[in-house]
């Protein structure tokens, strides 16, 4: 890669998805690849590794970590091809350990380019996710930009109609 185009990469603008285990992941993440092809920006994956709970005994935590990074690196390979068969680039990837709010909260202000958080809503239970149940609330004003919520309940293309 050249160093023009390294930074090309580095000034892109871009929508943020957290990848997560939910159904509905797939909305939030058709949605910002559907709309990022169509603004010619580019779309970032987040997956936030849970610290491991066993720090008392280095070496098994040390192998919990290294199966759930080595896990978390396969999942965001396949979301990666998604991407880029969507949007025909490869999506920024950060990997990151620690508590999922504070991880997203703290890349969101970290890196200026992006310029949306896009996270799909659970509509089968009371609550839209521990993600959105935060930001809904007091965590909205920390965020530097903008948060696209997409309903876990539509289709391709309902989106397609939106975007």
């Amino acid at each position: 890669m050249t160093a023009k185009s390294k930074k090309q990469v580095v000034d892109a603008k871009f929508f943020l998805v957290l990848v997560d285990e939910s159904e509905e992941l797939h909305q939030a993440l058709y949605y910002a690849c559907i709309r990022a092809k169509s603004a010619g920006l580019r779309v970032a994956l987040l997956y936030v590794i849970a610290p491991a709970e066993f720090a008392h005994w280095a070496g098994v935590g040390a192998l919990m970590r290294e199966e759930a990074r080595d896990m978390a690196e396969e999942k965001m390979r396949v979301h990666a091809d998604y991407v880029q068969d969507l949007t025909g680039q490869p999506p920024i990837m950060y990997i990151r350990e620690g508590k999922v709010v504070e991880e997203v909260i703290s890349l969101m202000n970290e890196e200026d380019s992006i310029i949306s958080l896009v996270l799909g809503a659970e509509t089968e239970s009371d609550s839209a996710g521990p993600v959105i149940s935060y930001l809904a609330g007091r965590g909205i004003g920390q965020c530097r930009a903008t948060v696209v919520i997409v309903p876990g309940n539509l289709s391709d293309e309902q989106i397609d109609v939106l975007v």
